[in-house]
């Protein structure tokens, strides 16, 4: 995240909140992938206070390095789980059975960004107002690549277009960080994406007189 500790705090609160209601808003155990992710983004966006605060010196050193490899693991699951996660509320067969190639694709980038947090090194570092995390991940830029075309590829194919909205806000944001600043991206576009989850949110909102699902 950028500027600090405490508005990563801030953010990760406000989207864990919306996720909470967005999961209570699922109708269905299909729509529940999609109603967890913003659930899933919030406590992301959480995980990284503890890496500033290791950084910074604030906090526990070993917390803090445990913090930086849980963050990027649940960073390198997301190109899998956003298209199951779409897929999951998409009435069209021939766009989910693209949505399913699209996660085949998330599992290539997921296997070999995972391979790289488990072989290490793993590291990061402040850089002004946001945090680099340094990996080495074999295939140059090749698993990002993926990475974009499964998560931000399932969203723009989806046949509801507040979802293509979501899509296309979280390109573009990836392609304006990138050219910003490659080794921060991870963290700025993570947690774009999780203050844009509002939008899977309002989409849950949708059609409030249908049965909601029940969570014992």
């Amino acid at each position: 995240m950028c500027f600090s500790p405490e508005v990563d705090l801030v953010a990760g609160v406000v989207v864990t909140a919306i996720g909470v209601d967005a999961i209570r808003r699922a109708r269905s155990t299909e729509e529940m992938p999609l109603a967890s992710l913003p659930l899933l983004l919030g406590i992301h966006t959480l995980i990284e206070v503890f890496v500033w605060r290791g950084l910074e010196g604030s906090g526990s050193a070993s917390v803090g390095d445990a913090a930086i490899w849980v963050y990027l693991a649940i960073a390198f699951i997301l190109p899998v789980w956003v298209p199951f996660a779409v897929r999951g509320v998409e009435p069209s067969r021939r766009r989910r059975t693209l949505m399913t190639s699209l996660a085949v694709v998330g599992a290539m980038a997921s296997v070999v960004l995972l391979f790289s947090l488990v072989r290490g090194p793993v590291d990061a570092v402040v850089d002004g107002l946001h945090i680099s995390y340094l990996i080495v991940i074999p295939g140059d830029r090749i698993p990002g690549v993926l990475y974009v075309i499964a998560a931000c590829g399932a969203l723009l194919v989806s046949s509801d277009r507040l979802i293509v909205l979501f899509g296309v806000s979280n390109l573009v944001a990836v392609m304006v960080l990138a050219w910003l600043t490659v080794g921060g991206l991870t963290s700025l576009w993570c947690v774009w994406a999780a203050v844009t989850s509002v939008a899977i949110d309002v989409y849950l909102r949708r059609d409030e007189g249908r049965p909601v699902l029940l969570i014992a």
